[in-house]
């Protein structure tokens, strides 16, 4: 029997490569530094964010908090698409798209 890992306990949205990441980093029409931030307050915050944004705008928020990268793009699923990136030493960047 294999060991259950956190990939099988979340639904997380598709995962970027580092390279993507990067470009859509660079035009990202806003960025929010969640760093040592735990939810709820990343979900308001990017809710807030994603409003006051025009449809296809892209919202990046930088995390260290592993629930922020499924919590997150749920409670902005009706306004956003999602994707998130991990840096493989605990950072993470969710990218959302204003439908």
């Amino acid at each position: 029997m294999s060991e259950s890992g956190w990939e099988d306990v979340v639904d997380l949205p598709d995962e970027l490569d580092d390279g993507t990441a990067e470009e859509l980093y660079d035009t990202a029409d806003e960025v929010q530094d969640m760093t040592g931030e735990v939810c709820p307050y990343p979900q308001v915050e990017a809710k807030k964010a994603i409003q006051g944004l025009s449809s296809g705008d892209l919202l990046v928020q930088e995390t260290d908090h592993v629930p922020s990268t499924e919590n997150v793009p749920k409670a902005v699923e009706d306004l956003a698409e999602a994707n998130v990136w991990k840096s493989g030493d605990g950072r993470y960047r969710i990218f959302l798209r204003k439908r």
